[in-house]
């Protein structure tokens, strides 16, 4: 643990390695990124008249590698500015350079001999003691340390990152009997702590844990397919999000990934794991091997399960494969009544118990693919790892799945589904209806699930010691759904407000996509009473899939179309007041944003003593969308940045504009790092967590931080310089000019004149200092004379109709 990683080599710039290295630039960490030397030219290099000895020739295919990398979307970088922590170079010539790093990772081609003459250089300039990994999806780890030094075997480790890795939360650690116990834990404590993944300790053997798993879970629907009579577009409609899976569901992750990547991992476990009960589910159907045949590979050969074509008119269409005739024709709509049934089901756990109940297609597939995977993960267990919760958080962050098979298996009750496992018609390869015997110990000793809560920490069933233990490392962690029903000190229809101990508070909201409403208002303002009353601090969080959409457009809606502008004046009013008060408590108040933080989410954000937030954070203020202007305190709160960032020496307009754009754009970040970039987290304000499910505990743990420095609640500011015409004339000569050249719509210049006003204090000749409610009032006319606009009410009825609708 007292290892310090400053710098790290990634051996290997292809699509794994360039992103590799990108992640390690996000976290700060300077990175040495390497390939192969090129064996011909280019003919673009010829004339140039280069050599394979020109240096830019040496470098080029690190160097384009790195370049698509960096272009590449979804970004691997949280800013393209990291993009300078990453040198490039070449095997031959900048080998000795790994030295001087602390860390090497492997990501070369998927072949044993390469990787064994690539580490055969790296023992050459490695010092003693750096750690040495490899990100092989395969490979047996013990095969790659042959021939290596004592010194190289005691520090390798296999380490495998999942595509992409910046977004995609798996890494899996695999040991050989050679490495030190040591290094295994710090690669577990780094992954978690610094990388942001969800770390899973694993055994040497085919596939890891999530490829294994989750190869086999897809590979079984296929087989499924003939015997429920299944299309491509019912079997993604039913594995998808209904079933706590991601929206690509089956076969479009398929195409995704690439049907090759899918076929050679399959023939790799048949192979390599000839004691498999069920490895004939790794044995291809016939559909798959005529679409490789065809080369019908995904999104590489632009065909694989899905096709996009253009129709008559010109536009795209996304055709299918009838697996059947393997014809391409339009997509099919697919109606279920299960999936109609779990619709209203929010409760993932509560849904999978509706689904298993469903009597259709949905419903047959749903129990012909858990049974088997129920009796096929009970299985792996003692072979791939000792504790079967490594399985469920391999394919949470691996695959995507709300929730793993032990625990969609909780769901349904341990033991009611044992009779079922052994009665289902529809088996598999390999299924004998006969799940593990230490599942039936667990029962038999009184244990009735695989996990339970106990004084709000998970604990896991422990089959060797038969008894419950803490799930290693999630000691320390605060999850709301393991203490909100023994903690919640008080709610209402939106909010629940959570004792999260040591004097702070949390607030959490539970509304729809957690939009902001009244209940919401109520529970801050309630939520800061309280802390305010009898506490220390408050948080505002949650354990949602996002923080907030942002504000209810569909209460302003309703009450600008019934004119009861009272009633909105009141609302706006209400929600520019707790903004004020989230700032302006007695107590420090700490923000805990993360996903989607749009609108009044960004705006309450904006206003909290400090903001400690997820490294994937997508900020924004976007009500110009919706027709309006941020009405919560968000326009007036950039007026008061910008009026901060003003210099003696420089132009204040130029900052004006920045800070003006930012909202007049609608921009969004696409990190946490871009949010401060975009103005909407301040210096020394906010701090970044790289592993979500810590985001809580450490937004805790700087209330306290603040609290104990003796936190003093703040005077309301009334020096905000506001430029009056010197930035309206800007304001309005732009927005002329966009509306002259067809860029925006009338409308459009109409919201940019208003938040214009806004932002520079009204109509007033030279500059002069106001105060920020003096700009909280210009912000809510402007934005109540916007809702009375009939293209605003038009926008928002679109929105609301289409469900389009990013709820400013």
């Amino acid at each position: 643990m007292n290892r310090n990683i400053k710098k790290v080599a990634v051996l290997g710039s292809g699509v794994m390695g360039s992103r590799i290295a990108c992640h390690f630039a996000n976290i700060g960490v300077e990175v040495l990124l390497l390939d192969i030397v090129p064996r011909e030219l280019l003919p673009a290099e010829q004339a140039k008249g280069l050599t394979l000895e020109s240096p830019l020739v040496r470098n080029r295919i690190v160097n384009q590698s790195l370049d698509t990398a960096i272009k590449s979307n979804p970004a691997p970088l949280f800013s393209k500015s990291f993009a300078k922590r990453i040198s490039t170079g070449n095997f031959d010539d900048d080998m000795e350079k790994i030295a001087h790093v602390d860390w090497v990772i492997e990501v070369v081609v998927e072949r044993l001999d390469i990787k064994k003459s690539v580490f055969e250089k790296v023992e050459q300039f490695r010092k003693a003691g750096t750690l040495i990994t490899s990100n092989t999806s395969g490979i047996p780890i013990h095969l790659m340390t042959e021939g290596r030094s004592e010194d190289f075997k005691a520090n390798f480790c296999g380490t495998h990152f999942f595509n992409p890795p910046r977004y995609l939360q798996l890494l899996e650690i695999i040991p050989t009997p050679d490495t030190k116990k040591e290094v295994v834990d710090f690669l577990m404590h780094y992954g978690d702590k610094m990388l942001g993944k969800t770390v899973v300790l694993c055994k040497d053997t085919p596939a890891f844990i999530g490829n294994r798993i989750g190869v086999y879970s897809m590979l079984a629907i296929t087989h499924l397919v003939e015997q429920l009579d299944l299309t491509v577009e019912e079997v993604d409609k039913y594995t998808g999000p209904a079933m706590g899976h991601p929206k690509s569901a089956t076969f479009r992750t398929a195409d995704v990934v690439g049907l090759d990547t899918l076929v050679n991992v399959a023939k790799g476990l048949e192979q390599n794991a000839p004691d498999d009960e069920a490895k004939g589910v790794f044995q291809l159907p016939t559909f798959i091997n005529k679409m490789v045949e065809n080369k019908w590979l995904g999104e590489k050969t632009k065909k694989g399960f899905y096709e996009k074509v253009k129709d008559a008119k010109g536009g795209s269409e996304i055709l299918s494969l009838n697996l059947k005739t393997l014809e391409y024709g339009p997509q099919q709509k697919v109606k279920s009544s299960t999936l109609e049934a779990t619709k209203p089901v929010e409760d993932i756990r509560k849904r999978m118990k509706v689904y298993e109940q469903g009597t259709d297609k949905a419903g047959q597939l749903f129990r012909a693919m858990h049974y088997p995977l129920f009796e096929y993960v009970s299985k792996r267990v003692p072979e791939i790892t000792d504790d079967f919760f490594r399985i469920d958080d391999a394919m949470r962050a691996g695959f995507g799945w709300e929730i793993g098979p032990f625990e969609v298996w909780d769901a349904l009750g341990v033991r009611e589904t044992l009779e079922k496992i052994k009665s289902e018609e529809k088996r598999l390869p390999g299924q004998t209806g006969e799940v593990a015997q230490w599942v039936h110990d667990m029962l038999e000793a009184g244990n009735e699930s695989f996990y339970k809560v106990e004084n709000g920490v998970r604990h896991y069933y422990d089959i060797a010691s038969k008894s419950y233990k803490p799930i290693p490392g999630t000691e320390d962690l605060i999850v709301l759904d393991h203490i909100r029903e023994n903690k919640t000190i008080w709610k209402n229809s939106g909010v629940s407000i959570i004792d999260l101990g040591d004097g702070i508070l949390n607030v959490e909201f539970h509304t729809k996509m957690n939009t902001i409403g009244g209940e919401v208002i109520q529970g801050i303002n309630k939520a800061i009473d309280l802390a305010e009353k009898e506490y220390r601090g408050l948080v505002i969080s949650n354990d949602g899939k996002n923080f907030s959409a942002g504000a209810n457009i569909g209460m302003i809606f309703m009450m600008a179309v019934e004119q009861d502008y009272d009633e909105l004046n009141m609302a706006v009013r209400m929600f520019q007041n707790t903004s004020m008060r989230i700032r302006y408590s007695a107590i420090p108040v700490v923000a805990a944003p993360f996903q989607l933080t749009l609108g009044g989410g960004c705006e309450f954000s904006m206003h909290a003593d400090f903001v400690q937030l997820h490294a994937e954070t997508y900020m924004g203020l976007v009500e110009f969308g919706v027709g309006v202007i941020p009405g919560g305190g968000g326009s007036k709160e950039f007026a008061l940045r910008a009026s901060d960032d003003y210099r003696p020496d420089q132009i204040d307009q130029n900052y004006f504009r920045d800070r003006f754009l930012t909202i007049g754009q609608a921009k969004v970040s696409t990190s946490a790092v871009e949010a401060y970039e975009l103005g909407y987290l301040q210096k020394g304000k906010y701090a970044i967590t790289m592993n979500r499910a810590r985001l809580l505990a450490d937004a805790k743990a700087k209330a306290i931080e603040l609290a104990d420095a003796g936190y003093v609640q703040p005077i309301q500011r009334t020096d905000i310089k506001a430029l009056g015409n010197q930035a309206l004339g800007l304001v309005y000569v732009g927005a002329s000019s966009m509306e002259a050249g067809h860029y925006i719509s009338e409308h459009d210049k109409k919201i940019s004149e208003k938040l214009g006003y806004v932002m520079a204090g009204g109509d007033i000749s030279q500059p002069v200092d106001v105060s920020e409610q003096y700009l909280l009032d210009l912000e809510r006319k402007a934005f109540l004379e916007l809702c009375t606009e009939r293209k605003t009410l038009e926008r928002i009825q679109h929105m609301l109709t289409t469900g389009k609708a990013l709820r400013n």
